[in-house]
């Protein structure tokens, strides 16, 4: 199987992400899904066959389910600009147009149980991001009610855990308001969406942007196993880490190594870690009825 780890495109680069190229259209903005996948913010040599055709695919579900909550930067495909025509087979499922929109500098980061850096923070100090949670909790817990922790957005390095007060001082305290309640609102469907098929949704994350008439968007992806973390519901038991169908069984992978610091360069990947970690996705895409 082959994999798509970069682009050459006859348009202007608008921005390179870990996984993502981005073209800019004028108005508009062509996101091309690589194969690329990322951990500990460290690209992998080896692409994951079909992962953007998977991360496309999920992605516009999502944004269809939750279009009545807020306006996404996906508008239809209006159209392929003429010049793509040489490239079309290459970047056939894996390649949107969108809405060009000012991004916002934070992330928005939702959880509904106690995993990852929360576990980590919640051990050292009771609390995650600034909001304190109750005592005895166990790793995979779920939470009494989910909680909105939001991010930085680190150009380079890593991404910065903030509390809302800071998140405030830097976007203002209504627009932070309006950005932890829509993201609220996105993880709970997102979560009964999930529970329906099977799986839970532990926590995820959002980015939104600002359009020129100053509308609120929903933008860059949204609740796909690059961004979130799911669980298999029967398999979920509090004090351990359930088996998953998101990055991390990569993540698993690379803690067993005892010579690698978690800086690039990354090391290479096993096929069979390959082949677990496309498996993975390519079943989260089912359960949503996404087929390649």
């Amino acid at each position: 199987m082959t994999v798509l780890l970069s682009t050459d495109l006859p348009f202007p680069i608008f921005r390179r992400g870990k996984v993502r190229d981005v073209y800019d259209l004028g108005r508009q903005l062509l996101i091309v899904a690589t194969d690329r996948i990322s951990a500990f913010d460290c690209v992998m040599p080896e692409g994951i066959p079909d992962k953007g055709r998977i991360l496309t695919a999920v992605a516009a579900y999502w944004f269809a389910a939750t279009s009545d909550l807020v306006p996404n930067h996906f508008r239809g495909n209006p159209g392929w600009p003429e010049a793509l025509a040489p490239h079309r087979q290459a970047l056939e499922g894996r390649a949107v147009i969108v809405e060009k929109t000012r991004p916002l500098p934070v992330e928005c980061v939702v959880r509904g149980y106690l995993a990852g850096s929360g576990w980590k923070e919640y051990q050292a100090g009771g609390a995650v991001c600034g909001v304190p949670l109750p005592a005895g909790l166990r790793l995979a817990d779920r939470l009494p009610e989910p909680i909105f922790t939001p991010a930085t957005k680190a150009e380079e390095g890593h991404d910065e855990n903030i509390s809302f007060e800071r998140m405030a001082a830097i976007v203002g305290g209504d627009l932070a308001s309006r950005l932890r309640d829509l993201s609220l609102a996105l993880y709970q469907r997102g979560a009964e969406l999930a529970a329906r098929r099977g799986i839970l949704l532990a926590d995820t994350k959002f980015e939104f942007g600002l359009s020129d008439s100053g509308e609120l968007i929903l933008i860059d992806e949204a609740l796909t196993p690059d961004s979130s973390r799911y669980w298999l519901a029967d398999s979920w038991a509090p004090g351990q880490n359930p088996p998953s169908l998101d990055k991390q069984y990569l993540r698993d992978y690379l803690e067993t190594l005892p010579d690698w610091n978690k800086q690039p360069p990354a090391p290479h990947l096993p096929d069979a870690v390959v082949a677990g970690i496309r498996s993975r996705y390519l079943d989260l895409a089912s359960r949503f009825g996404v087929n390649l």
